[in-house]
């Protein structure tokens, strides 16, 4: 393998050509005498300079001399008459080719048969004359000599332009090589300076990329990026396809040797940036010039340079727009084909999201391999499944696809996710949120990206619900959101917010034993918002975490009052959000919290909800076990709604566990006691006291206190009030 800072090495597949191969050199011959035409023939038979003969062009006239030049222009020497239709046709002939023409490399020999009409010394110095003789001194020899001179000057002359003008156009277009943002229009572009640089019209050239194999890349075979010409149409299609064999051989060995390759027919330079490798080649039917070859390997050297930052280029763009580990295109990719299917997809054309359910929970139980290996996997099936759809992957565990809706309906996407994914040596079965809105033109990507994640974020609230497409109302009730939650935030960072206490009521005496602390939001007109409303925003804008720690400091403080007044229970109990379980300090913070209070910890009864316990385990264990070390109470709260193991149970410092109201309810129906027997005696033998919260009536009290329940909370004894309040009514249910 060849390293990528050497120089590139040459096939040659003959033996390298002289210059120009023995084309002639063209002679133009102004005169108005036949004889000194016929003369000058005569003398130039069959006579050759540096291997090439001559071809005479003849001329009668100045006139005629000038519409000669205009049709071919690469004539290399003139013998000029001075003086022909007029005294100084001549003269004013070589102004014309030096000026209008711009002919500045062709080399002139004036002769005149009349002496008295020299030209100056001036003249022959500003018109660049080559050479002034008269006839009558221009023996066979001199003409010869002078020929040879003028022939061997206009050589020299263009070889220096030949260089000039192919490096000009290596510098001029070097420039827009290096800013080349992709490889098909790098390689039309080089292509075209390559075929300018030689002198090429109307013939074939293409271009040929392929990747290096490596083992950290994945191959990628070699197929046409750029095409010209009859082969135009080639873009695109690999390699073997092209219907010239020769063409495809000579590419073949420039990648198998990797070195440029010249053969009788072709001219193939090879590139190479990082791992990815490519071939230019232009057909060209006759040898290269030395100036020829000298350019191109100067055009070489700056085209690696070019190939290797386009590739650089496309990689960085790859990575900006595509997903490392799945290798779809990411979230802005997704967007940027949002907004073409918003202008151009025709009707019937849906954005769906769709996210694996307790993703983390598989992370974290089986490891990020495993949780790696199923996102690959359900991207390669939705892939195959779903042909016809833009996929990418939008989130950490959420997919977005963009298609016709027969494709991605509900029903097709849920058979699809049916079947268990593989995944290292796992067999995973899952279910996923799905969210779907309809592409029907005039919107933004933005905004159709928004309403799917309406979609998809109403369909996770409700994960039985299964998918939903997106309504207009979903997007009013999101906007409400976002206002109530605007709200919430002045309401709290100006003390809106409250703090009041339910009482909880010992089955055994009927004695107040506790107290469960909640948060209430007033507003200016008396009305207070239902904490099932502002609670889960708080928790997604993560101003729980602030909201909970002031409703700890409040709650601890109300406490002392009560204490310091002989009203306070055992203990009082304070809801705990996720948000504040995941931060490692939060032990430290409360430990903190209940000394500037003056609380003893035994007070303190902490609930964390049934579902928390499943969201990042190991975090929330090390929690608990850190506050039932400080001497804090733990509880479970809506115990029996989640889908905890009795063995992570096992694991948990748990004091008391909380039936929830939903299975309280049901006692009155005569279905619910069951659910609450089998509560109350997984909590006992645990060691757990048991709380049941929503008793509303007598008949579930005797049931609860039949089935061994400790203690009950609801509208029956107290509902919850400010602790004012709260202290008159510990006082006067004392009383009685």
């Amino acid at each position: 393998m060849q390293p990528e800072d050497e120089p590139l090495n040459f096939l040659d597949a003959e033996p390298e050509p002289t210059d120009a191969a023995g084309a002639p050199w063209k002679l133009l011959i102004v005169d108005d005498d036949a004889e000194v035409h016929e003369a000058t023939r005569f003398a130039f038979h069959n006579l050759r300079i540096a291997g090439r003969p001559l071809q005479l062009i003849n001329a009668r006239s100045a006139a005629e001399a000038a519409a000669i030049l205009e049709a071919e222009p690469e004539v290399a020497v003139i013998l000029l008459d001075v003086v022909m239709e007029s005294p100084n046709a001549g003269l004013d002939l070589v102004q014309r080719i030096r000026h209008e023409f711009g002919l500045t490399d062709v080399r002139i020999i004036l002769r005149t048969g009349q002496p008295g009409h020299a030209p100056e010394l001036k003249v022959i110095r500003d018109y660049d004359i080559n050479d002034y003789k008269t006839k009558a001194e221009l023996t066979h020899t001199r003409l010869v000599t002078a020929l040879i001179a003028a022939i061997r000057s206009y050589d020299q002359l263009r070889t220096i332009s030949d260089n000039r003008r192919g490096l000009e156009l290596i510098v001029t277009a070097t420039p827009s090589l290096m800013q080349a943002q992709e490889i098909g229009s790098f390689a039309n572009n080089a292509l075209q300076l390559l075929m300018s640089l030689l002198h090429l019209r109307g013939e074939e050239g293409v271009c040929v990329q392929g990747s290096i194999a490596g083992n950290d890349s994945k191959l990628e075979l070699p197929h046409v990026v750029a095409a010209t010409d009859k082969i135009a149409a080639a873009v695109g299609r690999p390699l073997e396809q092209l219907d010239d064999p020769e063409l495809v051989s000579t590419i073949r060995e420039c990648l198998a040797h990797q070195a440029h390759c010249f053969t009788a027919r072709h001219i193939a330079l090879y590139l190479r940036g990082g791992r990815r490798q490519a071939v230019m080649l232009v057909r060209n039917n006759r040898p290269l010039t030395a100036v020829e070859r000298q350019l191109l390997d100067i055009f070489a050297v700056n085209l690696l340079t070019c190939f290797g930052n386009v590739t650089l280029v496309e990689r960085l763009n790859y990575i900006a727009y595509h997903d490392p580990l799945t290798r779809l295109p990411n979230r802005t990719c997704f967007i940027e084909e949002l907004n073409k299917a918003a202008a151009n997809a025709p009707k019937g054309h849906v954005v769906c999201m769709i996210d694996i359910d307790r993703f983390t929970d598989i992370n974290n139980a089986l490891g990020h391999a495993v949780a790696d290996q199923l996102l690959i996997a359900m991207g390669k099936r939705i892939g195959l499944a779903c042909p016809d759809c833009h996929l990418a992957r939008i989130g950490a565990d959420t997919f977005g696809l963009i298609g016709p809706e027969e494709q991605l309906s509900p029903d097709h996407l849920q058979a699809l996710l049916q079947e268990p994914f593989a995944a290292g040596d796992q067999l995973l079965p899952i279910s996923a949120t799905i969210g779907l809105c309809r592409i029907n033109g005039g919107e933004s990507g933005h905004t159709l990206f928004n309403r799917a994640d309406i979609a998809f974020t109403r369909a996770r609230i409700n994960p039985h619900g299964g998918p939903l497409y997106f309504s207009p109302d979903m997007e009013q009730h999101t906007h409400w959101r976002l206002e109530v939650l605007r709200q919430l935030r002045r309401d709290f960072h100006d003390g809106r917010l409250a703090v009041w206490f339910q009482p909880q009521v010992s089955l055994a005496d009927d004695g107040v034993i506790g107290l469960e602390a909640l948060a209430r939001w007033p507003d200016t007109s008396g009305f207070t918002q239902p904490p099932g409303v502002f609670i889960p925003l708080a928790e997604e804008s993560g101003l729980i975490v602030d909201i909970g720690a002031w409703v700890l400091d409040q709650s601890c403080a109300a406490f002392s009052r009560l204490a310091a007044s002989g009203h306070a229970p055992r203990r009082f109990a304070v809801n705990v959000s996720m948000p504040q379980m995941r931060r490692p300090d939060f032990p430290e913070r409360v430990v903190r919290t209940l000394a500037a209070r003056g609380v003893p910890p035994s007070a303190l009864e902490l609930e964390i909800t049934e579902s928390q316990l499943l969201d990042e385990p190991q975090v929330v264990l090390r929690n608990l076990h850190a506050l039932k070390q400080e001497g804090i109470q733990i509880t479970i709260d809506d115990f029996g709604t989640g889908y905890s193991s009795l063995g992570y149970l096992r694991q948990l410092p748990i004091d008391c566990i909380k039936i929830d109201r939903s299975f309280v309810v049901e006692i009155d129906r005569g279905r619910g006691d069951l659910f609450a027997e089998t509560i109350i005696t997984l909590a006992h033998k645990l060691g757990a006291e048991t709380v049941a919260e929503g008793v509303e009536t007598a008949a579930q009290v005797r049931c609860l206190r039949n089935l061994g329940c400790d203690t009950v909370q609801g509208f029956l004894y107290g509902r919850p009030m400010p602790v004012d309040e709260l202290a008159g009514w510990i006082e006067q249910r004392t009383r009685h």
